[in-house]
């Protein structure tokens, strides 16, 4: 009987694979909906390399957000970090600055507003929509101080790194004039990348992950574990604040330049696409693969918009609002009828 232990019955997913599941197999389903529909640039690996080089940022803020939401929090001021520290870094380097300096400047402006914003939160107990909220005000208020005007990096380091790109000939296309044209990724979707693959292994393995988790879920029992609920909350944020200070430097690395609006609404944005991966706002529940997977599923249906010839700019904001409603319905009626099973 051994020899067929294979057989035995696997355990159910839980509700966060299995949300997982749902918005890896959605995304699927559009990106290969869209082939068939429009083909096109929808044929080509670049096409997916775009989505990537365009929105790494936003794939690092919502990591930061999802391990928040997941410890039943939220922050809304992660945009407007993301915004101060494009324009501190860019201003920072047009002046003869260094550019490793200029990434320790991102780093110490993310750090600086986590742990301020963790402390508020987690140790003289204030709500955090208020402390976040006030955050993001201040950061929009200090970007302007800044400078009103856009500021384009004159840097020669750090345009020459800018520049830099991965190159992968076989996954290339050919041109309508014959010449193959190699895929071509941007350094800052390696560092998204980097990250959500050190947020998943630490939400999966360290005890700091894991205790997230138990006090979303549930505050009282994870008092009741032992579980140190107010320094596993600050740490929740202080992670959060610095993931937007090394999406505001991957965000210069995309953009080039700073201005008072970058990255508005990015903590929207961010939201929506932890929803979406199967984060729910009641904590306890999430996956920083299914948010991956969510920012992808965001940039996919706004890409099939503008492809269909919706241009103008509201067609993308009703779709994507129709996109959120459908997948909270969906986790809404997902979860209801898995608790109901278990109850029966």
């Amino acid at each position: 009987m051994k020899h067929f232990s294979f057989l035995k019955r696997k355990e159910p997913l839980n509700d966060t694979q299995l949300l997982m599941a749902i918005t890896i197999g959605i995304f699927l389903i559009m990106y290969v909906s869209a082939i068939m529909l429009f083909g096109g640039g929808f044929n080509h690996a670049q096409q997916i390399f775009d989505m990537l080089n365009d929105n790494a940022s936003l794939i690092i803020v919502s990591c930061g957000l999802t391990i928040v939401m997941i410890g039943g929090g939220i922050d809304i001021s992660v945009g407007a970090v993301t915004s101060l520290t494009v324009m501190s870094c860019v201003l920072y380097l047009n002046r003869g600055g260094n550019i490793y300096v200029s990434i320790l400047l991102a780093l110490g402006i993310g750090l600086a507003f986590g742990l301020v914003q963790g402390f508020l939160i987690s140790y003289l107990e204030i709500q955090p929509f208020i402390v976040t909220l006030a955050g993001m005000f201040f950061a929009r208020g200090m970007t302007t101080i800044l400078s009103v005007n856009p500021q384009k990096a004159a840097h020669k380091t750090f345009n020459a790194l800018r520049a830099k790109k991965i190159e992968i000939s076989w996954l290339g296309y050919k041109a309508r004039n014959g010449n193959l044209v190699p895929a071509r990724i941007e350094l800052g979707v390696l560092v998204a990348l980097v990250c959500v693959i050190f947020v998943f292994l630490m939400l999966r393995y360290i005890r700091m992950g894991r205790n997230t988790y138990a006090m979303g879920g549930n505050q009282q029992s994870a008092l009741m574990l032992g579980i140190n609920v107010k320094r596993t909350r600050f740490m929740t944020y202080v992670l959060s604040g610095l993931l937007s200070g090394i999406a505001g430097y991957v965000f210069m690395l995309h953009t080039g330049a700073g201005n008072a609006t970058n990255a508005a609404g990015m903590e929207m944005n961010a939201i929506a696409s932890s929803i979406i991966g199967g984060t729910l706002l009641t904590g306890g529940v999430g996956n920083v693969i299914g948010t991956f997977f969510g920012t992808l599923s965001l940039t996919t249906i706004k890409k099939i918009v503008v492809t269909s010839g919706l241009n103008d700019p509201w067609w993308q904001s009703i779709t994507t609002g129709g996109m959120l409603c459908f997948f909270i319905l969906l986790q809404s009626v997902v979860l209801g009828k898995r608790s109901k099973k278990k109850n029966t």
